[in-house]
């Protein structure tokens, strides 16, 4: 009975920072910023981005000028019932100011992690310590239909007309209330189907792989997000690619 309440508590916990409720993060992940010094430059994206902030920050703070900012905790590729979706945000930054040449942005993590912390997992994307045969048959589908729709969302930013995107994937979460770890398998798989969407969509794509580069101690206490420290890597990631560009 405890270890089941403790998991509650971390599932909350989890849920509430995936999805920016309550706490320092839920005023970052909904502010957007429509007018920039350099409206060009605008990113789209999750909470990795969104949830303090850090990494927007440090990539402004290098570049001396500010971005638009459209990135939100909770959001899904498309749809999804926690926030708007970062085919949306993309659409809203169009709408916005439609001379876009950059585009920096992460994709599908909250599609693979928002199920896979609920008590169901209902797409198999823990790989328990029995599953002896690695990641599940349905999780590895459900990765497959995201592939899918973020090739679909590449092309639809190229058409638009935009010169660049720089895609970060996502980093191994640490094994925190709900043991995470469990979900290395599916991150990994993840980031191979994400860096095949870069390289396969018609966009000027550049993926970029933090795996080795974000270790436990750059992950806040959820498991999940970017530390200071975390973001501060993030960032020294994406620079060297994003600096050429300005």
């Amino acid at each position: 009975m405890k270890l089941s309440v403790f998991k509650l508590l971390g599932t909350l916990l989890i849920a509430a920072s995936l999805t920016g409720c309550g706490g320092v993060g839920s005023l970052a992940s909904n502010s957007r910023v429509s007018d920039a010094d350099n409206d060009q430059v605008v990113t789209i994206g999750d909470s990795i981005f969104a949830l303090s902030g850090e990494l927007q920050d440090i990539l402004e703070g290098y570049a001396g000028e500010t971005f638009r900012r459209y990135t939100i905790s909770g959001a899904e590729v498309t749809g999804g019932i926690f926030a708007t979706d970062i085919a949306t945000q993309f659409e809203i930054a169009k709408r916005d100011n439609s001379n876009i040449e950059t585009v920096v942005m992460d994709a599908a993590g909250n599609d693979i992690l928002i199920p896979v912390i609920t008590m169901f997992d209902w797409y198999n994307c823990k790989t328990e310590w029995y599953q002896w045969w690695g990641l599940s048959r349905s999780c590895k589908n459900q990765i497959d239909d995201l592939y899918v729709e973020v090739v679909t969302l590449l092309n639809d930013i190229d058409a638009s007309g935009v010169d660049n995107v720089i895609m970060l994937g996502y980093y191994h979460p640490k094994n925190a209330l709900l043991w995470l770890d469990d979900a290395e398998e599916a991150v990994d798989y993840g980031d191979m189907r994400l860096a095949q969407a870069c390289a396969n969509s018609t966009a000027n794509c550049t993926f970029i792989d933090p795996r080795s580069t974000i270790n436990d101690s750059d992950i806040i206490i959820d498991g999940i997000h970017p530390s200071s420290s975390g973001s501060q890597k993030l960032a020294d990631l994406v620079w060297p690619l994003l600096q050429p560009l300005l």
